[in-house]
């Protein structure tokens, strides 16, 4: 298995070849714990899924806190599950709701995998980027936000920032002031704080149609 900074696409390996010794600092505290028997998610080819999307394609970065702390649900795009996956994901389900509700019809988005989004340059990317199998939040302080800002300022400038949950407010200086929403984490333990109701998509369609941009189909 490569080294988890050769893991990252091309682009960001030339973007953040400065941070490299940080990178290794991360993977030695990972590798540490697995060799301790702790599960880490998401598997470590998905780690740097939300890179996918290059900043010259991007349209909405949405960041959220870490990855889901469940096998089944991790898969390196913050809120995606994989296909077909069942249960659905308590903050996933959530999202869907306030899709139809804020835009009055249903997502395009059938089984959970975000990829339609991704396809339309909606990067979704976590704060931090790995987790302990059932422990949200185990990741928190290893060193990933310093990774995570520099990614993020360099899809800033030319994207609409939608950030959830309190981790993710943390970057809103690092975005257009009139080119970010801040909101409720989506989770059932916050979502009826704030989130529902909330109208995050239409908003941010708002703003794209503002900057020159095409709509996202939610």
């Amino acid at each position: 298995m490569p080294a988890l900074f050769d893991t990252l696409p091309n682009y960001w390996q030339n973007e953040l070849s400065d941070l490299k010794p940080k990178f290794r600092i991360i993977e030695d505290t990972l590798t540490l714990e697995a060799n301790n028997g702790i599960q880490i998610l998401p598997d470590k080819r998905l780690v740097f899924r939300a890179l996918q999307v290059t900043p010259e394609d991007a349209s909405v970065v949405i960041v959220g806190q870490d990855p889901y702390p469940n096998p089944n649900h991790a898969c390196g795009l913050s809120f995606s599950i994989p296909p077909a996956t069942y249960p659905v994901a308590g903050s996933l389900r959530n999202i869907l709701k306030e899709i139809q509700d804020d835009t009055g019809r249903k997502s395009i988005v059938k089984d959970g995998d975000l990829t339609p989004w991704v396809k339309q340059g909606v990067v979704l990317l976590n704060r931090v980027l790995t987790v302990q199998n059932k422990l949200s939040g185990a990741h928190y302080n290893i060193g990933w936000q310093e990774i995570t800002d520099r990614i993020i300022k360099k899809y800033s400038d030319n994207t609409v920032g939608l950030l959830w949950g309190g981790a993710a407010k943390d970057v809103r200086r690092l975005f257009n002031e009139r080119q970010v929403i801040c909101g409720v984490h989506p989770s059932p333990l916050s979502a009826h704080k704030g989130f529902f109701g909330s109208k995050p998509f239409s908003k941010v369609n708002q703003i794209l149609v503002s900057m020159g941009k095409k709509e996202i189909i939610w």
